[in-house]
C-alpha cells in the first residue's frame, strides 16, 4: 500500500506540473491556444502560425514540455502494467523523461539537417511545425487519460491498446492534414520527401521496437 501511495504522489506531481505548463501557455497566448485546441482536422492554426514560426518558440516549447511529462507518465503506466513492477523512483522517472526528450529533440535536429542537405528547408520546416503541433496536441490529450488511468480505474491490456490506437489515429489524421496542406510542395520534392519519411519517420521507431523486443 505504501508503494502505491508513493507512486501516485510522484505521478500527481508530474500531472500537476503538466497542467501548470499548459496553463502558462494559455495565459501567455490565449488566442493562439484557443486556435490550437481545434487544430485536429482544422488547418487554420497551421496556416496562421506556421508563417511566424521560430526555431525556439515559447508556446511550442511549453506544450512540448507537457508532452514529455505526459508521455513519460503514460509510458511508465504501460511499463508497470506489463511488468507488474509497482516501484517508481524519481531517478527512474527522470531517466525516462530525459531519454524521451533527448530522443525527440535529436530527431528534430537531424530532420532539419537532412532538410538542409537536400535543400528542402522550407518543406521540412513547415512539416516539422505541423508535426510538432500534433504531437503537442497528443500531450494535452494524455493529461486526462493519465489521470483516469491513475485515479479512476485500473488499466488493462485492452484499454492500453485502445488508448494507443486512439493516439495513433489522432497522429495519422494530423499527418494527413499536413500532407494535404502542402501537397503541391511535396509533389515537387516527392523523391526526397519519401526518402526522408523512410529514414527519419519509420526507421527510428522500428529500431526502438527491436531494442525493446530483444530486451
Amino acid at each position: 500500500m505504501l508503494r502505491d501511495i508513493i507512486s501516485n504522489e510522484l505521478y500527481t506531481v508530474l500531472l500537476v506540473a503538466g497542467l501548470l505548463i499548459v496553463a502558462i501557455a494559455k495565459l501567455n497566448s490565449p488566442k493562439r491556444f484557443d486556435d490550437f485546441i481545434f487544430v485536429l482536422g482544422n488547418s487554420k492554426y497551421l496556416k496562421i502560425y506556421s508563417r511566424d514560426q521560430k526555431f525556439l518558440d515559447q508556446f511550442d516549447a511549453l506544450l512540448f514540455g507537457n508532452l514529455i511529462l505526459s508521455l513519460s507518465v503514460f509510458s511508465f503506466i504501460v511499463y508497470q502494467h506489463i511488468t507488474d513492477n509497482q516501484l517508481l523512483s524519481i531517478d527512474t522517472m527522470f531517466k525516462l523523461t530525459f531519454s524521451i526528450g533527448v530522443f525527440i529533440l535529436i530527431k528534430v535536429l537531424i530532420e532539419r539537417l537532412i532538410g538542409s542537405i537536400f535543400e528542402i528547408d522550407k518543406l521540412i520546416d513547415q512539416y516539422l511545425f505541423q508535426k510538432i503541433s500534433y504531437k503537442n496536441y497528443l500531450g494535452i490529450l494524455l493529461l486526462p487519460i493519465n489521470a483516469l488511468l491513475l485515479f479512476s480505474f485500473k488499466p488493462s491490456l485492452p484499454i492500453i491498446y485502445l488508448i494507443i490506437i486512439l493516439l495513433l489515429i489522432v497522429n495519422i489524421v494530423g499527418l494527413i492534414t499536413s500532407f494535404k496542406t502542402h501537397q503541391s510542395l511535396i509533389k515537387r520534392n516527392y523523391f526526397y520527401f519519401i526518402l526522408y519519411l523512410c529514414t527519419l519517420e519509420i526507421s527510428p521507431y522500428i529500431i526502438l521496437y527491436k531494442v525493446f523486443i530483444t530486451k
